[in-house]
């Protein structure tokens, strides 16, 4: 693996609660470099989900530093531009919206680059078509199976070419 960094944590710490304090991270250091899968793995409760969350940009450390993709989380400015052009998130339900059809909820992350509606659809094709759900395009969330939804859910991460795919703890 080279030195090409896509995600460092520097003394990561988040504490929970006003009265009783949850001290979910404290002081992690991570460094992921790109094209590296990583799992993180360990009991309920011991914050994978949080430093999940600390990455993506969803929540804010207590302190310590958050890099993604050379920038440092405490100085971006707009997270929503941030999260939608850096981070693919797989979520754990999905999230699909239901009136829309697979080929539809993939497009919705293309809006934010202002793509034609033709160029929008070419892809969001392209990604089911990797996906192994070419034949599905009109379907929508409810007549799909649960591992359809779920790859719909990927390829729809996948839109935006982020640098950084966010997927879900399966325990809770």
């Amino acid at each position: 693996m080279g030195d090409n960094i896509i995600v460092e944590t520097r003394d990561l710490t988040k504490v929970y609660g006003d009265g009783a304090e949850v001290r979910a991270l404290d002081g992690v250091n991570v460094r992921i470099t790109q094209g590296e899968f990583v799992s993180v793995m360990g009991p309920s409760g011991s914050g994978k989900s949080t430093l999940l969350h600390l990455i993506g940009a969803l929540d804010r450390p207590t302190s310590g530093q958050v890099i993604v993709a050379g920038q440092d989380l405490a100085t971006v400015k707009n997270l929503d531009r941030f999260r939608s052009q850096t981070v693919g998130f797989v979520f754990q339900l999905h999230n699909l919206i239901p009136t829309l059809t697979a080929l539809e909820n993939i497009e919705i992350p293309l809006y934010e680059q202002r793509l034609s509606a033709r160029k929008r659809r070419q892809r969001a094709r392209e990604l089911l078509e990797l996906v192994g759900l070419g034949d599905r395009l009109r379907h929508l969330p409810s007549t799909l199976s649960g591992g359809e939804r779920q790859r719909v859910a990927t390829a729809r991460s996948l839109a935006n070419e982020p640098e950084l795919v966010h997927w879900p703890t399966t325990a809770q």
